[in-house]
């Protein structure tokens, strides 16, 4: 399959799934456990990398979620970037600084529109010293 150009970044793709990214964002600095694992696929191919932590399938996601207390610090989000691949897939990276860290963190997210709607299909978070030496 090869891209036609104009399927890439779809306007209203875009929109779509930015709102998806900021009420997954909120709903994680609430701790709001419904909709943080309702954002993920529920399928046993769900994978998603932590800093410290793997779940892989939507089991392991839903019980890690329930493991995790409500954040004690706070987040500002640098560099978002989203792009979709057509009008069913899209990709969200972000940078982020923590208020509890000197730490740099990184996140990927890749969301596919489902019959249910747009859904985590997977994801990773990193933290490293920055700047990298």
């Amino acid at each position: 399959m090869s891209w036609a150009p104009e399927a890439i970044d779809l306007p209203d793709v875009l929109a779509e799934v930015t709102a998806c990214f900021h009420a997954y964002e909120a709903a994680f600095m609430q701790n709001d456990l419904p909709a943080l694992i309702g954002f993920f696929w529920e399928d046993e191919r769900l994978t998603r990398y932590g800093v410290v932590d793997r779940q892989l399938g939507h089991a392991e996601q839903a019980a890690y979620r329930h493991s995790v207390p409500k954040p004690g610090f706070t987040r500002q989000l640098e560099n978002l970037r989203i792009h979709c691949f057509g009008p069913d897939m899209a990709v969200a990276l972000v940078e982020f600084l923590r208020s509890d860290t000197a730490l740099r963190g990184f996140q990927s997210q890749t969301w596919a529109r489902l019959p249910e709607g747009w859904r985590i299909v997977s994801a990773h978070v990193s933290m490293i010293p920055w700047p990298p030496t």
